[in-house]
């Protein structure tokens, strides 16, 4: 929300403002810590630790640390169904490696989700329900993605074997960064080595559509690889 220049400020508007603030800063460095090691392995002691507050004060604003897993669940999955929406405007190669690529840097923005999944999902049945909603979205979207390279004459297809497509692609989608960490556990989930990671992702993600490419998006294809991944 806009902050206007001459909106006057009231005391409650003033009393209130350090709690949000601190609030949202429990958040950035919750998710810090999820991602580097792991949530199994960060405890509520530590984020207050590192933030310089005490755990009462990180227990005011967030009584259990499920709470901070759901906010930041939250979080991601409405950046999500926004990005999702963007599936429907995919007409070529390009498009889809843009659209996949930006799916990927989610996925790596919130890598502890997808890291920690299975045992987040056995730990909060909030999540056990609402991963399954995610699931669903990214389906729905690949084939809205499939559905514009359909219209754009990138991609012949028979309807029978776009459902099973999009969800080959999306389980791809979903573990790829497991694959990369079994690959490579002390480096894959390290940020210096994450673009490789995310441009591989994308390109597998988008190699599946290989059978179906018409010939000259097939070669784009190869070219946006050869120029991305052997730089």
């Amino acid at each position: 929300m806009l902050d206007w220049p001459h909106k006057p400020r009231s005391a409650m508007s003033t009393r209130t403002k350090k709690p949000r603030r601190t609030a949202q800063r429990i958040l950035e460095v919750t998710l810090e810590l999820f991602n580097r090691f792991g949530e199994p392995n960060v405890s509520t002691t530590l984020i207050s630790s590192e933030l310089g507050i005490s755990p009462g004060n990180l227990y005011y604003h967030y009584p259990a640390k499920d709470e901070l897993i759901n906010r930041l669940f939250d979080t991601f999955e409405s950046a999500l169904a926004e990005l999702l929406r963007a599936a429907q405007d995919v007409r070529n190669v390009e498009d889809a490696w843009l659209f996949l690529h930006m799916l990927f840097e989610l996925v790596w923005q919130y890598r502890f989700l997808y890291r920690d999944l299975n045992d987040l999902l056995s730990k909060n049945r909030r999540l056990e329900t609402q991963f399954k909603a995610v699931l669903k979205n990214k389906g729905t979207a690949v084939q809205a993605m499939l559905a514009g390279l359909i219209r754009g004459g990138a991609i012949q297809i028979q309807q029978r074997n776009v459902e099973p497509v999009a969800t080959t692609m999306v389980v791809v989608l979903t573990y790829w960064l497991s694959y990369e960490y079994v690959r490579d556990p002390r480096h894959a989930l390290e940020p210096e080595f994450a673009s490789a990671a995310l441009l591989r992702g994308a390109f597998h993600v988008l190699n599946l559509l290989t059978p179906y490419l018409e010939a000259d998006q097939r070669e784009h294809l190869h070219a946006l690889a050869t120029r991305y991944l052997n730089p």
